[in-house]
């Protein structure tokens, strides 16, 4: 292994497997019975670089601007790629390029509206109990906000593991999909923008 960056990289065990004790138990942990958790890798250094920087695969929003899309106004997008096995799940881009750190004050002004205005069409869809919202920013330098439907009365899915429990749910029908695309990209177009889905 390289030199390590930090105090923080050089205390953790490598090629170790961490207990999964802590989390054993968890009232929003969804595993149980026995399980692992991988070895810890070693760190890669220099990160491999993210869709969008110099030396990564083209950025897939501006390689397909329009690509996904259900609702837009002249600042962001509203993108729902498939069916899941939450009742929904988008992601929220500006329509230019830009990263967390360079987006233009006049731009950053308008994210917490918008942000209201997508979990409460989000909201509107009848099997939903709360959105929730996170940032990943691993993939893809362009920022993007990811959007995730949690089931009315689905306690078991609260939480940071509702992204785990979205890949080990059944898909919802497409059919359900698109409605719910189009109800929520038509509940944002009655406070402004287009809806894009067909």
């Amino acid at each position: 292994m390289s030199e390590l960056p930090s105090e923080y990289h050089t205390r953790l065990p490598y090629g170790e497997r961490m207990s999964t004790e802590p989390l054993e138990g968890q009232r929003f942990f969804p595993f149980e019975g026995d399980f692992q958790v991988e070895p810890l890798a070693d760190p890669v250094l220099p990160e491999p670089p993210r869709a969008g920087e110099p030396g990564g695969k083209p950025c897939p929003k501006c390689a397909d601007p329009d690509g996904s899309v259900i609702w837009q106004d002249e600042q962001w997008s509203l993108k729902s790629f498939e069916a899941t096995g939450l009742p929904f799940v988008a992601i929220l881009e500006p329509r230019e390029h830009y990263r967390l750190d360079n987006l233009p004050p006049e731009l950053t002004a308008t994210l917490g509206p918008v942000i209201q205005r997508v979990a409460k069409a989000i909201q509107g869809i009848d099997s939903v109990g709360r959105t929730h919202f996170n940032r990943w920013g691993d993939g893809s330098e362009h920022f993007h906000l990811w959007f995730l439907a949690r089931p009315l009365g689905m306690m078991q899915l609260r939480g940071a593991m509702i992204a785990a429990w979205d890949d080990l749910l059944p898909k919802i029908p497409e059919s359900e999909h698109t409605a719910n695309a189009r109800q929520v990209a038509a509940a944002l177009a009655e406070d402004g923008g287009e809806v894009v889905i067909s």
